[in-house]
């Protein structure tokens, strides 16, 4: 009927805006230091089934196919793309990447643990190792006041000279966390994620080891947003939009020229 033909047509464009919306926030975070594209995945709605095939159509007969009718789409879900991004070189000590899987650990107010791949850190007042907006890197790394030459090995060992002394001095090891299913990770803004039952518990080891990415260090992760990719998916989600626009104004003119002939 050309009512539930108007549904389908409906749930078609909500499902392209939102489509676009994820598209919209890749593109807009194409500069973001760590940054993890989103792709949306659809699912079709329930089936309306007036005939189910394999239905006897007589006493001797069965219907070879069925007659069922969609009731349009959904967006089932959206999937954190985890292709590694370029590494690009900044010569700051406190600039972090890893090359392969792994996340750092930082301990956010009220102590709830986050992670991400964004590794460009700082010193506080104190002389932590924190994050931009001054949450602590987990293990907590501290810098001695007047220490130089801070070096941080691939497997996170940070070590540093110290004023007197000649050999550098180990200051601490950060950690790397890996995941069984990075996906299901829940990003909560700031280049942030938390886990949750999906994802599982992280798994804290030291860079390189069983799967986790090496620690580069004066080295920040680029976004793995490819712009051309984005630009053809935009343009393809317009004309699905578009499409769906035109199936709306047809059972629209169908529905208007019934009630003018009836």
């Amino acid at each position: 009927m050309p009512t539930s033909a108007l549904q389908v047509a409906r749930t078609g464009l909500e499902a392209q805006d939102a489509r676009m919306r994820v598209i919209a926030n890749n593109l807009a975070n194409v500069g973001t230091t760590g940054f993890k594209r989103d792709r949306a995945n659809f699912a079709t709605l329930a089936y309306q089934d007036t005939r189910v095939a394999g239905q006897r159509s007589s006493g001797e007969t069965a219907y070879a196919t069925g007659l069922n009718l969609g009731t349009g789409v959904a967006v089932q879900s959206t999937s954190q793309i985890m292709t590694q991004g370029a590494l690009a070189t900044t010569s700051n000590a406190f600039d972090l990447a890893l090359d392969a899987d792994g996340y750092f650990q930082i301990e956010m107010p009220g102590g709830r643990t986050a992670y991400t791949r964004a590794g460009n850190f700082t010193v506080s007042a104190e002389g932590q190792l924190v994050t931009q907006q001054g949450f602590a890197v987990q293990p907590a790394i501290t810098i001695p006041e007047g220490a130089t030459a801070v070096a941080v090995a691939p497997d996170g060992t940070v070590s540093a000279t110290l004023a007197g002394e000649a050999e550098p001095a180990e200051l601490g090891q950060i950690q790397v966390a890996r995941f069984t299913n990075p996906s299901g990770l829940q990003a909560i803004g700031d280049n942030f994620l938390v886990e949750t039952a999906a994802s599982g518990a992280g798994e804290l080891g030291a860079g390189g080891e069983n799967g986790r990415g090496n620690i580069r260090q004066g080295m920040l992760e680029s976004s793995n947003v490819n712009i051309v990719e984005e630009l053809v998916s935009m343009i393809e989600t317009q004309r699905a939009y578009e499409i769906s626009s035109k199936m709306v104004s047809a059972v629209d003119e169908m529905l208007r020229n019934a009630n003018q002939t009836l």
